[in-house]
């Protein structure tokens, strides 16, 4: 299938256009990312996150005005996956010191209901668990299953048989789980996940995330100049770097304007910048070894004409890539749910861009500096 067989188009000689949309992009992103700043989820600053699901639909601003109520700061509530989900975001690691006492207390009237005059004793206490010791290997097993069916993140200290010690994990989704079910006692829900990350393990994975893009455009900007020519290898790192920025200056321009939108920067976004470094420099090599035949072919025409003439006939290739991978990405930014609408976000805006700075980045570049150092290209 050919699309726009017989296009004939002069891009090249609007390629001053393409400079004053790339350099009003670049420069509102820039702005956006220095003054606005980038919201990075909890993979990188650290935290918890839990999510929720409940048996009926949810009305998130309950949930919402109960959490800000139990002791543990600023959490983010927001819908999860459909309307009877619910993620919850806290930069809290563990159970801060003045609810522990709270938790430890619903945790002890729970063995009392349901194991009356029953004997303890508290061996160890830890900032996210407690030990209790009971008087029998039997009574240990039976509130150990007693707790893990309430709820609780109970397990038998050891294996062995005269084993008379229980541990008690205790996380901010126990205490969470805990007030939202006297809350809610109507809708059951159940934990789907709780992901703790440290603020040093989330460091490292900034710098790494950071790290394995730089990597992707060096292995780029060496490939490309042993396969073309040097010139050709930078225009097109700097098309990918036009891509990268603009892509995350979006992410900081429209966070928190759209509403439903999670546009933090998370692994899976790290993820999307590199597959849209992949996709973008495709689609620019494309467009190289196009041009590259057309030097060949046509040795007495300039460039221009040639770069030209291969954007033209590369491009139906081009509309017929990028409209098919968009339709896909549309579908998940419309029905992929929390999860994937911020991936969706980002690969969406990255085809468009990708596609657009292999004509009016890549190859204009590499007019440019044909021009400005007076050099020819020959293969």
């Amino acid at each position: 299938m050919r699309l726009l067989e017989n296009l004939n188009v002069d891009f090249l000689g609007k390629r001053k256009i393409g400079y004053a949309v790339s350099g009003i992009l670049l420069i509102l992103s820039m702005i956006s990312i220095l003054f606005r700043g980038l919201e990075f989820g909890i993979d990188f600053k650290g935290g918890s996150q839990i999510a929720l699901q409940f048996e009926k639909t949810i009305d998130i601003s309950q949930v919402r005005n109960k959490i800000d109520k139990i002791g543990l700061g600023n959490v983010e509530v927001k819908t999860f996956g459909g309307e009877t989900g619910v993620l919850l975001r806290t930069e809290l690691q563990q159970i801060p010191e003045e609810i522990f006492p709270k938790v430890l207390t619903s945790i002890n009237n729970s063995i009392d209901k349901n194991f009356p005059g029953i004997q303890k004793s508290v061996v160890d206490t830890t900032v996210n668990s407690v030990t209790y010791s009971f008087a029998s290997p039997e009574i240990t097993n039976e509130v150990n299953e007693k707790l893990f069916v309430l709820g609780y993140q109970s397990t038998l200290a050891e294996r062995e048989n005269d084993n008379t010690q229980l541990i008690v994990r205790i996380s901010i989704a126990d205490w969470i789980e805990e007030n939202l079910r006297t809350e809610f006692s109507d809708n059951q829900f159940s934990l789907l996940k709780e992901e703790i990350v440290g603020p040093k393990v989330g460091g490292e994975l900034k710098q790494d995330a950071v790290i394995a893009v730089l990597l992707a455009l060096l292995v780029i900007l060496v490939y490309l100049g042993f396969r073309f020519k040097f010139a050709f290898a930078i225009g097109a790192v700097a098309a990918l770097f036009h891509d990268v920025l603009i892509t995350l200056g979006m992410f900081s321009l429209l966070y928190g304007v759209i509403p439903g939108l999670n546009l933090e920067i998370s692994i899976t976004v790290v993820v999307v910048f590199l597959t849209l470094v992949g996709y973008s420099i495709n689609d620019t090599v494309i467009v190289f070894d196009r041009v590259r035949e057309e030097l060949k072919i046509h040795k007495t025409f300039d460039l221009e004409t040639n770069i030209n003439s291969a954007i033209n006939k590369t491009m139906s290739r081009t509309i017929i890539t990028s409209l098919t991978t968009l339709f896909t990405v549309c579908i998940l930014l419309i029905f992929g749910g929390e999860v994937l609408r911020s991936f969706a976000f980002a690969l969406f805006f990255g085809i468009v861009y990708g596609t657009y700075s292999s004509v009016f980045v890549a190859s204009a570049f590499v007019l440019e500096y044909s021009k400005k150092w007076n050099k020819k290209m020959q293969f």
